[in-house]
């Protein structure tokens, strides 16, 4: 096993300590200039050490991992120009995961675990209608009603619309227009195949901190090309998963390496005007996450994108090209190259506009956790496989995987949909008149159905309110913990 993770050669070689690696990262540059790469070589080399990564493959272009490089042309030539005699290219353990099941093992999570305020978030709903959406996970709580799949989610809101007279006194006024708005955003979700998302069987958080028998780091791989065309959807899945990662890993202290790299591309999704409540959790979760041994690095165009409290949390930096062709992006690239720490005789913003693809500004973080000056590097070639899989490659690669067949059929247990539908059935029965003239039909099955559902609803006490539904801490009604 690696035991430095070298990624770049400047005037000398630069290497990532594993003691730092979980001091979180920024990978940034112009499309073009060579991120996806530079993200292929980390991941690699978080895998040489031990290090399991998780990663969303935004535009089909990283599925090559799994498999043997170093036949590209400009791999070699990257090669010679490095002199890496040592260089022996090798595909790594990997694990494909797919929202929507077709490129990957499915991921699914429940209803209950993402929760109101990332829901609210992906709906883009005002304060009022998520104040409403919190009442209806309020009400489903204390009902005992499991919201685990789209359809119990659904059939919860139309309930709560239904009811909203009843609820008024206990929970304050519900407006028909707020109810409206969150079943329109539903059914916008289920279009862009949010119904797959939610449901069972969850994802295992531990599934994706595995290391292969020869004690690589397994590199989990997101399948997200379609999941892009719904970015909030994307934006918000990866956040979910970024905040059950801190939520549920015990405290690590500061270990020797990562128990998990998370790599967030596309990171500008993800700050694309939160609102305050949100974004204060999201630092609250980068600042905090390190100490479970995880580490975060952000991928985008301009390290502008992110807010000044993340910018300062990542400590491993390596900065492609920016371009300036106007007034304001030159103030961009000044901004950018401020937030390195200088070095003698290298102009930063200068060097930012003239980087080539696969060149890079780099800084990282020194065995005393300070920053080391920016040098100009090349980022070495990635040792895997530069073009995608083919399909069958890839079907072989899911068929093989040590999880193949866990996640691939859902399980629809009983849930809000089932016990509500069952409640209206019951209450049918009750309102329903007798036809006159027909003998009065035997009381059994419709003492059945009641018995039925009232030990339903006697189970779910038990099960959900007893130790009260879990919920991550971007999931959490009021800002609070996590509920058992």
């Amino acid at each position: 096993m690696s035991e430095v993770l070298t990624i770049a050669k400047g005037i000398e070689e630069i290497a990532i300590l594993p003691k730092m690696a979980n001091r979180h990262g920024l990978i940034a540059g112009a499309t073009g200039t060579g991120k996806t790469v530079t993200l292929r070589v980390l991941a690699e080399q978080f895998s040489r050490c031990g290090v399991p990564v998780f990663m969303a493959d935004v535009k089909g272009d990283l599925t090559g991992i799994a498999q043997t490089g170093g036949e590209h042309p400009k791999v070699q030539e990257r090669v010679a120009a490095l002199q890496l005699d040592d260089y022996r290219p090798e595909g790594f353990p990997t694990v494909f995961w797919d929202l929507y099941g077709e490129q990957g093992h499915p991921v699914r999570t429940t209803v209950s675990e993402m929760g109101p305020l990332l829901l609210a978030r992906l709906f883009n709903l005002n304060d009022t209608q998520s104040g409403v959406l919190s009442l209806v996970f309020k009400i489903a709580d204390d009902q005992g009603l499991l919201l685990l799949d789209l359809k119990d989610f659904q059939a919860m809101v139309r309930y709560v619309g239904d009811h909203a007279a009843e609820f008024r006194t206990s929970y304050g006024n519900i407006s028909a227009a707020s109810i409206g708005a969150i079943q329109r955003s539903l059914l916008t979700l289920e279009e862009a195949g949010g119904d797959r998302f939610f449901g069972e069987p969850a994802l295992d958080l531990e599934d994706l901190i595995q290391c292969a028998g020869d004690g690589r780091g397994v590199i989990n791989i997101l399948s997200a090309s379609r999941l892009m065309q719904s970015p909030k959807l994307y934006a918000t899945f990866l956040l979910w998963l970024l905040a059950e990662l801190f939520e549920r890993l015990p405290e690590a202290g500061d270990p020797e390496k990562p128990k998990l790299v998370f790599f967030f591309d596309e990171a500008h999704l993800l700050f694309d005007n939160p609102p305050r409540a949100l974004l204060d959790k999201i630092e609250q979760v980068v600042r905090l996450i390190r100490s479970k041994g995880v580490g975060v690095y952000f991928v985008t165009q301009n390290p502008l994108d992110l807010p000044e409290a993340i910018l300062g949390q990542l400590g491993n930096r390596v900065q492609h090209a920016l371009r300036a062709f106007t007034p304001k992006d030159q103030r961009a690239v000044r901004a950018a190259a401020e937030t390195f720490r200088a070095r003698p005789g290298l102009d930063v913003a200068t060097a930012i506009m003239e980087l080539e693809t696969g060149e890079a500004l780099v800084s990282i973080l020194d065995r005393k956790g300070a920053p080391t000056p920016v040098e100009r590097a090349l980022i070495f070639p990635p040792r895997s496989r530069l073009t995608p899989l083919t399909p069958a490659e890839m079907a072989n690669v899911i068929r093989t995987s040590p999880l193949a067949g866990h996640y691939e059929k859902a399980v629809d247990r009983e849930s809000a949909y089932e016990k509500l539908k069952a409640r209206a059935v019951a209450e049918s029965a009750v309102i329903t008149p007798e036809p006159r003239g027909r003998k009065a039909a035997p009381a059994a099955p419709g003492g059945d159905l009641l018995a039925a559902a009232a030990k339903s609803a006697a189970h779910a006490i038990g099960s959900s309110l007893g130790r009260q539904i879990i919920r991550g801490v971007l999931g959490s009604l009021f800002g609070g913990g996590k509920k058992r």
